[in-house]
């Protein structure tokens, strides 16, 4: 038998999508759409205040009221039943600040705390849009001052039972949405970093794999709204407790996140030492080893670069027996970022470090090749400038070898 073709009612199709209703409303241009087809229509609005009725041309505000047609949904679930359609279900009442609001009033009231905070996370999970709204509400300033109350009076332990594990993750769901009010609050905040810290430092590892990824998630935002002032005052403890999450592999994110914050404090030369004193260089070296995905490789070679510009750095980037071959197999592989950073890790070495040992091993693991291939590659004139530097600084020692091309030297980095 073929397959009955069931005709729908043009009142229950939406003028947008031309998909049959799931959630009707109806603006008030007096038309009825679906509420996630007129949402997106209003947001992607090349006017930042304004859109205008798809049918009636007429002009609505951004934050125009959709008001739910109830009765014509009900109309729409009856015809689905009746003609074997599958039936829509009823949609949720959508998040309004009314609600938020009386949440955050909740958490002033030591019994409501971790109800209200239970509700706030399952809110904060389901949607981009609940966690605007809750943004909009003044979440943000809520859940920090929360966080911050809770840490003045208790143990990380006492801290995880009372809801500051829900507050961590409402406040990690928000900060995806927007992070303007986030860096009002925190630009000069080194009490909410040292407060981080302590979390990440002291609360038990076992169980609390996702409590770690949240506050480190938290902190690397922190750090990236932070003032200049805040992140050169960074001391070892800040360091070591970031390597301890690149070395223990919490979940993909917090070493993502951990690495960022790395990335972000090595443009200073006290935090460059510090970094090379909590033992990140040969870490970075061992992570990278793992082959992990092309944002967080060049992440670390990023960090590498920063720190091999230091003494301390090189000696202990060339402790690993490994450093150098690892750079020369990632040399035109990953990204001409990653490139540009491997060669000024090369340079550094070579031009501070080159003992007769470090330069037979380069080109004992393909290093020097990989240098030659940059220069015929389709890199940047500045990338290409740095490897010609580095093939000749070095070229008398190189040029005797059968394991590079005479005609690349003499073609590409003769004076």
């Amino acid at each position: 038998m073929g397959e009955i073709i069931v005709d729908i009612p043009t009142y229950f199709i939406c003028p947008i999508s031309l998909d049959i209703m799931k959630d009707p409303v109806t603006l008030a241009s007096g038309i009825t759409y679906d509420r996630e087809s007129i949402e997106q229509w209003l947001s992607s609005s090349s006017d930042s205040s304004s859109s205008y009725c798809p049918v009636t041309k007429l002009p609505l505000h951004r934050d125009t009221d959709l008001t739910p047609n109830h009765t014509l949904r009900r109309l729409i679930q009856a015809w689905c039943t009746s003609n074997g359609v599958e039936r829509m279900p009823t949609p949720k009442s959508p998040l309004n600040k009314g609600h938020v609001h009386k949440l955050i009033e909740e958490l002033s009231i030591p019994r409501l705390q971790l109800k209200s905070l239970t509700k706030l996370a399952v809110l904060a999970s389901e949607s981009d849009k609940n966690r605007k709204c809750m943004v909009e509400a003044g979440l943000t300033k809520a859940v920090v001052s929360f966080i911050l109350k809770t840490s003045a009076k208790k143990t990380c332990v006492m801290m995880v039972n009372s809801g500051f594990e829900e507050a961590l993750s409402i406040l990690h769901q928000i900060l995806r949405v927007t992070n303007d009010e986030f860096s009002v609050l925190l630009m000069e905040n080194q009490e909410f970093i040292d407060l981080l810290i302590g979390v990440l430092r002291d609360i038990p590892k076992d169980n609390n794999d996702l409590v770690r990824t949240h506050a480190v998630s938290i902190l690397k935002a922190t750090i990236e709204v932070s003032s200049i002032g805040i992140l050169q005052k960074l001391n070892l403890d800040f360091f070591k407790t970031i390597v301890d999450i690149v070395r223990e592999r919490v979940s993909h994110q917090a070493t993502k996140c951990a690495l960022h914050i790395l990335f972000e404090s090595c443009q200073w030369s006290q935090n460059k030492l510090k970094i090379i004193e909590a033992g990140a260089v040969l870490e970075l070296i061992e992570l990278e080893l793992t082959t992990p995905e092309k944002r967080m490789t060049e992440l670390i070679f990023g960090i590498l670069a920063s720190v091999c510009s230091c003494a301390d750095g090189r000696a202990k980037f060339l402790e690993h027996a490994g450093g150098i071959a690892l750079i020369s197999k990632r040399m035109i592989r990953v990204s001409p970022l990653l490139d540009d950073f491997a060669i000024k890790i090369l340079d550094s070495i070579c031009k501070f470090s080159a003992t007769s040992q470090v330069l037979q091993e380069m080109l004992n693991v393909g290093g020097v090749s990989k240098l030659c291939m940059v220069l015929q590659a389709d890199n940047a004139v500045q990338v290409k400038d740095m490897a010609k530097s580095v093939l000749k600084l070095h070229s008398s020692f190189w040029s005797s070898s059968p394991c590079i091309h005479v005609y690349l030297l003499t073609r590409e980095i003769a004076i």
